[in-house]
């Protein structure tokens, strides 16, 4: 049997802020809006959404203290803000970091957590409304539940969930990428591309999502090469954010698997972006899974046209591998880390913590 639950009211297209943006106004009536420094502003969305508020008489304050990899710390700040301010909605305007710094703050303001009891799904019972506003097109954070923090104190990247973080409007419109330089467009496009392989992999996969999965990765293989040597061509821009929205959609129902889960660690302690992370490990991953997923694999690769080593040839292209070693006691406390995470319930077959460390000896240099 067969599933799908996505909450969020979802507008795509250019101009979709100013032509719905008045869907927000049921929401709330002063908004927290959340973005990183820069990336919001540069993209034109952040003026959007101030200009729409001012036009409906809807209050705001602004938030704009998110990192890349955004820290337990920071979205606490961020709770504590709406609390003062006496905010009723949150706006995330970005990458994936604000967008899950808005449901992190989210489920912190709203049920009075302390920071770490996020990681306790049993801890959300209600939740602050979300308007998530992508800028890249890579997470998908705009039409799923999870949220993925940084536990500074304890070095640990993880993620956690509830369905009521499903944003209730997202807005989607492909011109905020039209800034995005051209390593974070490779990035986020990868981390697209895990995502929709990863609702093969999942053991919670839906037949009702391949559609989406195969038409997402196709466009991926097409566009990101012209969207890198374009930045403003809009139908690039536009299907990668078509690809990346389809990635939310597939992991919103089923999950993310080993696939994730060993890149964290590369990020937290090696400072390379979610995307390349995920990258540099997806052949090795595929060879993992490969002999409990001939069948569906297959089918993959038949319907992209193309065959697995003319996949990995296109992935080759982009470079993803850094001249890094890693120590075998990094090697080692990470295989213990990715081993108890929450995604590797997902995985197709049982992985051994020996497998997860011979990756990691794989592409260390």
């Amino acid at each position: 049997m067969s599933q799908f639950f996505m909450p969020t009211k979802v507008f795509f297209g250019e101009n979709s802020l100013k032509n719905f943006g008045e869907a927000i106004v049921s929401l709330g009536t002063k908004a927290l809006i959340v973005t990183g420094k820069n990336s919001a502003e540069r993209s034109g969305a952040l003026s959007d959404v101030k200009e729409l508020c001012n036009s409906l008489e809807i209050k705001y304050v602004h938030f704009d203290e998110v990192s890349e990899n955004p820290e337990l710390h920071t979205v606490q700040k961020g709770a504590e803000l709406m609390k003062e301010k006496s905010c009723d909605f949150i706006i995330g305007i970005g990458g994936g970091s604000p967008l899950d710094a808005a449901k992190a703050i989210s489920a912190i303001s709203a049920n009075k957590l302390k920071p770490k009891d996020i990681y306790k799904p049993e801890k959300i019972i209600k939740a602050y409304p979300i308007v998530a506003i992508p800028t890249t097109s890579g997470t998908g954070s705009e039409v799923t539940q999870y949220s993925v923090i940084t536990d500074e104190i304890n070095q640990k990247k993880a993620g956690f969930g509830s369905p009521l973080l499903f944003p209730k409007i997202s807005f989607l419109d492909p011109k905020y990428t039209y800034t995005l330089p051209e390593r974070p467009t490779r990035d986020t496009a990868i981390d697209a591309l895990s995502h929709l392989l990863e609702g093969i992999y999942s053991k919670n996969r839906s037949s009702l999502l391949n559609p989406l999965i195969y038409e997402g990765i196709s466009l991926i293989i097409k566009y990101l090469p012209i969207a890198l040597k374009e930045p403003n061509n809009f139908r690039a821009r536009e299907k990668l954010m078509l690809a990346s929205y389809y990635g939310g959609m597939v992991i919103a129902q089923g999950g993310t698997t080993l696939q994730h889960s060993i890149g964290y660690p590369l990020t937290t302690h090696y400072g390379l972006s979610h995307g390349q992370a995920n990258g540099i490990v997806m052949k090795e991953i595929i060879e993992l899974y490969e002999p409990a997923l001939q069948n569906e694999l297959t089918e993959l690769f038949d319907s992209i046209g193309m065959t697995k080593f003319e996949f990995y040839m296109w992935l080759d292209q982009w470079d993803f591998v850094e001249d890094i070693t890693f120590p075998e006691e990094f090697i080692q406390k990470s295989t213990e880390e990715i081993a108890k995470s929450r995604n590797m319930a997902a995985n197709p077959r049982s992985i051994q913590n020996n497998e997860i460390a011979d990756i990691l000896r794989k592409i260390s240099k």
